[in-house]
């Protein structure tokens, strides 16, 4: 998934810098249907079939994964009108030149055209890592990437004998890659027989009770997708009183930063299950110790990462412009907010793993003021005529706080059996949040 992030703004690079501007405009909204549809909604689905099938209710999870559908289509609807259809308008919004306005809108009409297509494809997806099965919806999503980056090449710079569609190129091939991939699951989970899976996906009357077990996860996970991606929305509507080399730089450089969700996405994903099943047993000394497990290792990554992108810039953003404006922002960017790269991994580590307690509140809470620390101080930045700088320190600000803030929650009682958190109010134990 990192890599058809990375290709992608590759190949859009070619074409220029107003293209990569635009590219900056539509990439949060993006950014923020994916992490709706995998991490807020499908962390709701893994959660709850999850935590069904550690309790041993194998009915219970088939009947969830029905409404899980169901409710991804319905959601689904809301990006075709606001994001496919209402694109002009929307991006009119933003300070920027009428070619970067119109390349974001015929990429963006595209892409959320086509939004039932991703909703169907995590919807399988979290309905299988819920049930335990990591390796189908693996094989499903390795195999069409490979495809979307091929395609995207080709249909982007007219390869061979496709023609080349520009901007629209990796918009067309990203909705036919993750279609691939969303027949393939589909076929998995309704087959009549298939080794080793205990849920199927069939029909069931539409019921209240799934779906709000589903949402009691997923509607915070809304919430927490919107401060994400909203954060990102609204320094970028900041950024272009820079101008458009500002933009672009941010641009790539906001885009490494949110290609760490699919990094904290691979450890994370798999937590909301095991997590769940362990908290559905009964069993939450072991769910903490996954949790601490996989945040250790997404942290290790994405700061190593981080650290070296801001010590050399130039490995990450030498592959997508040449333009020295976009360049320096870019590189300032990733001086500032590389090193705080390691928090934000393994914070968005623990916050997939809490989904798998069925609390989402306090996880939530910390992304909110996330956005409080990173928009508004932002916004007071620009407002007192400040500098760039002090601009990305505030989103730096914000990293550090996802990191800390969900490290903390695994201090609250959500982590805690009733038996620990008697034993601790009888100890006069107050580190319980």
């Amino acid at each position: 998934m990192s890599s058809v992030t990375f290709a992608d703004a590759w190949f859009i690079g070619q074409l220029g810098i107003e293209a990569l501007a635009a590219l900056a405009l539509v990439f949060p909204f993006q950014a923020l249907m994916q992490m709706m549809a995998a991490g807020a909604v499908g962390g709701g689905i893994a959660s709850a079939t999850a935590r069904a099938l550690g309790a041993g209710n194998v009915d219970k999870a088939a009947e969830l994964a029905w409404h899980a559908i169901l409710i991804g289509l319905l959601l689904s609807l809301v990006y075709v009108l606001a994001l496919g259809i209402m694109a002009q308008p929307l991006f009119a919004f933003f300070k920027v030149s009428n070619a970067v306005q119109e390349n974001a809108v015929a990429y963006a009409q595209i892409v959320f055209g086509g939004a039932t297509i991703m909703w169907l494809l995590q919807g399988f997806f979290a309905i299988l890592r819920g049930s335990g099965d990591t390796i189908n919806p693996a094989r499903a999503i390795v195999t069409s990437s490979l495809i979307q980056i091929a395609l995207s090449g080709a249909l982007t710079l007219g390869w061979g004998p496709f023609p080349a569609l520009g901007m629209r190129g990796p918009a067309v091939a990203m909705l036919l890659s993750l279609a691939t991939a969303g027949i393939y699951l589909g076929w998995i989970l309704m087959r009549p027989t298939t080794k080793n899976r205990v849920v199927r996906l069939r029909p069931y009357p539409i019921r209240w009770t799934p779906i709000k077990e589903i949402m009691a996860v997923g509607f915070l996970g809304l919430i927490n997708s919107l401060t994400i991606a909203l954060t990102v929305v609204a320094v970028t509507r900041l950024v272009t009183e820079f101008g458009t080399a500002a933009l672009a730089g941010y641009g790539l450089g906001s885009r490494l930063e949110l290609m760490l969700v699919p990094l904290a996405f691979g450890v994370g994903g798999a937590l909301t299950g095991a997590v769940g099943a362990n908290v559905g047993a009964g069993q939450y000394p072991r769910a903490r110790r996954l949790a601490w497990s996989g945040a250790l290792v997404t942290g290790s990554v994405t700061g190593t990462l981080g650290i070296i992108v801001a010590i050399w810039p130039e490995l990450w953003l030498n592959f997508f412009t040449t333009n020295s404006g976009a360049f320096s922002m870019g590189a300032l960017y990733l001086l500032i907010a590389g090193p705080f790269y390691g928090l934000f991994g393994a914070g968005q580590t623990l916050y997939f793993a809490s989904q798998g307690t069925g609390h989402m509140t306090l996880p939530v809470t910390v992304g909110a003021l996330r956005f409080l620390v990173a928009a508004g101080g932002g916004t007071l930045v620009v407002f007192l005529n400040g500098s760039i700088e002090m601009l990305f320190i505030c989103v730096s600000l914000g990293l550090a706080i996802i990191g800390i803030g969900t490290a903390l929650c695994l201090k609250s009682r959500s982590w805690r059996s009733e038996e620990e958190i008697l034993s601790a109010q009888k100890m006069g134990n107050s580190k319980l949040y």
